[in-house]
């Protein structure tokens, strides 16, 4: 590709690890200025915050000037950038009984865009556009209909990527091996997907197959699986034992942790067969010094997520409450361009986040 001929379309619609970052770069930050422009014009308390930074959005800025937003005044205030009529979904972050939760809310285009990233991303990995699928988790979680929360985004968003969707666990988040015996039968030999969220595939697969002394034929299977890693690390128990825990108890040796957050949907960052995590020609990441100032490649630091997906409210830029840092860019041993990453966790005194940390909880 042409990197002047690529237009916000096409770079959406582009593989997800296709740019060189240098290129990507020059698409990326046109596209941010123009998304900055959009939520200052329609979303008076992001036009507050700029006009606070001083930025002037009427005679042009540098992409540097683009001031992130706090993850946590999704919290605190209901960010949206276009008429609330044209709203289809709200995703409520997790939050326990004392937080807040974020609202995120998603027009149609967004949600499109966002849906269609998440696809992109999943299918570079798995190589099919559509695969069994079998979520461990209860589809009763699907049923609040006020609103989504992250944890059935998650859910939804993986659903679409499926020609056969099976849920692993009853209501009482039992495991159903009625469900998962059919399941497997049905798609014996095959390549099939298979979701969950990190907390709880420990807690509701991994300890509940060691007790009973089972195993699923889950052989062919590919495993992805992001947030809840505070509690495992509570009890010491880190990403490497985490993959031999499950694949000896399902024989998946395909296994994919992936870093997001409801603030950003469908920009996912997915772990490698080198352990990298992986950042989409959708989204970009910076790290960050007490100072703001950018970390070096392996220097740790605060992690600054920005993304094109959001339209529908001022979520483009986003500081986290993680810590991580850049391992390489354009050079994986996997062959994916853009920056690689591994994230720390959280800092400290900050807010549990993530759907298996608030089901824990």
């Amino acid at each position: 590709m042409v990197t002047s001929q690529i237009n916000y379309e096409e770079l959406v619609a582009a593989p997800p690890y296709s740019l060189e970052q240098d290129k990507k770069d020059k698409i990326f930050q046109k596209i941010m200025l123009q998304l900055t422009k959009h939520h200052y014009k329609n979303c008076a308390l992001y036009k507050r915050l700029l006009d606070a930074f001083e930025v002037d959005v009427s005679n042009g800025f540098a992409p540097k000037e683009i001031p992130f937003i706090p993850v946590r005044l999704f919290k605190e205030y209901d960010l949206v950038s276009v008429d609330k009529g044209k709203i289809v979904k709200t995703i409520t972050s997790s939050g326990t009984s004392n937080q807040g939760k974020s609202r995120i809310n998603l027009d149609r285009h967004t949600s499109v865009l966002q849906s269609k990233s998440l696809s992109k991303i999943v299918c570079s990995f798995t190589e099919a556009k559509r695969l069994p699928l079998l979520i461990f988790d209860s589809k009763s979680i699907l049923r609040e209909k006020a609103s989504i929360s992250a944890r059935s985004a998650g859910i939804l968003g993986f659903s679409l990527l499926s020609r056969d969707l099976s849920f692993a666990l009853d209501d009482e988040m039992k495991l159903d091996f009625d469900e998962i015996d059919s399941f497997c039968v049905r798609n014996k030999d095959k390549k099939v997907l298979v979701f969950g969220f990190t907390y709880i595939l420990w807690k509701h697969l991994y300890l509940e197959l060691e007790k009973a002394g089972t195993m699923l034929p889950l052989d062919q299977g590919i495993l992805f699986h992001g947030g809840g890693w505070k509690h495992l690390v509570d009890q010491q128990i880190g990403a490497r034992e985490f993959k031999k825990s499950i694949e000896r108890v399902t024989h998946i040796q395909r296994i994919h942790n992936y870093y997001g957050m409801a603030e950003q949907t469908g920009s996912i960052f997915v772990e490698c067969q080198f352990h990298n995590l992986h950042c989409p020609i959708y989204s970009d990441i910076k790290i960050l010094r007490p100072d703001f100032s950018q970390c070096a490649i392996g220097e740790v630091g605060l992690v600054q997520v920005d993304s094109i997906l959001p339209w529908s409210y001022p979520g483009h830029s986003v500081l986290t409450e993680d810590r991580g840092e850049i391992l390489g860019i354009d050079d994986c041993p996997c062959g994916r361009l853009g920056k690689y990453v591994r994230i720390h966790g959280r800092i400290e005194n900050s807010e549990i986040k993530g759907c298996s940390d608030s089901y824990a909880r």
